[in-house]
């Protein structure tokens, strides 16, 4: 899937068009050319400033599911997020089935993520030109950090900040320290470009699925307690949902950045 995302994009400025809908969801993004009516490329779904599914490079609302853009729409503003990223296994894409399918009991409009990650910064805006610096920077203070393991293994409904889309993810329930180490190094960063910081008290968490609106209602209670026990029952869980990071992410409009963890 990631090499899907990264094929065709031009890398001049001038051609780069970012935008983003949500906290935690994907924008959409502005292909060279597609307003001059060629086919869009498919895209995975599933980080911040990733296209979203059949979403229109436009600002009419109602031809991308009533989405609010979070951020004004400019040339060479680049849809930028700082994540761990989780490599799914056969074992987990199975595991991810048979939640999104008890969870479409509920909300029928649920799509799977299509990549995994845990998020150590929201989406934030950079110019083109701080992009080198803002990297350089990143760099140099996560080159101390040593890998480390967490547990996400609590499933949890979340909205992002303007209400309009609604996830099922699962929330760390060991390692938030290690975490919060990371996100205070990545904080320091974005304090230096005058950028947003992340959320007080996160919670740290891998997106599973998500739906356009906030269904958030119908997913908690029954719904969450039903999800759960798939996820305490499911034979692989203890291994699968114990993970061992072992590279920091940075994705910047087309590019990918990757700081190893030691």
């Amino acid at each position: 899937a990631m090499s899907a995302a990264l094929v065709g994009y031009s890398s001049s400025e001038e051609e780069q068009e970012h935008e983003e809908g949500g906290s935690r969801g994907g924008g959409a993004q502005g292909l060279p050319g597609a307003s001059a009516g060629r086919p869009r490329l498919p895209a995975p779904a599933g980080l911040p400033g990733d296209p979203d599914p059949e979403e229109a490079v436009s600002d009419d609302s109602s031809r991308h599911g009533g989405r609010v853009r979070g951020f004004p729409h400019e040339r060479g503003n680049w849809a930028t997020h700082v994540y761990l990223p989780y490599i799914a296994q056969e074992e987990f894409l199975e595991l991810l089935e048979l939640l999104v399918s008890r969870a479409r009991t509920y909300v029928p409009s649920l799509a799977a993520m299509e990549e995994f990650h845990l998020s150590l910064s929201q989406c934030v805006v950079l110019r083109y030109h701080w992009i080198e610096p803002f990297v350089r920077s990143l760099r140099e203070r996560l080159a101390a950090y040593h890998r480390f393991f967490c547990v996400a293994d609590q499933v949890k409904v979340y909205t992002n900040q303007n209400k309009t889309r609604t996830f099922i993810g699962l929330e760390v329930s060991a390692g938030h320290f290690q975490l919060l180490e990371l996100v205070s190094e990545v904080d320091r960063v974005l304090e230096e470009f005058d950028l947003p910081t992340f959320y007080k008290d996160p919670s740290f968490h891998i997106s599973l699925a998500w739906c356009v609106g906030d269904l958030s209602g119908r997913l908690e209670g029954q719904c969450l307690r039903e999800l759960q026990d798939i996820v305490d029952g499911f034979e692989e869980s203890a291994f699968l949902l114990r993970i061992q990071w072992e590279q920091i992410r940075c994705k910047s409009g087309n590019k990918y950045f990757s700081f190893p963890l030691r």
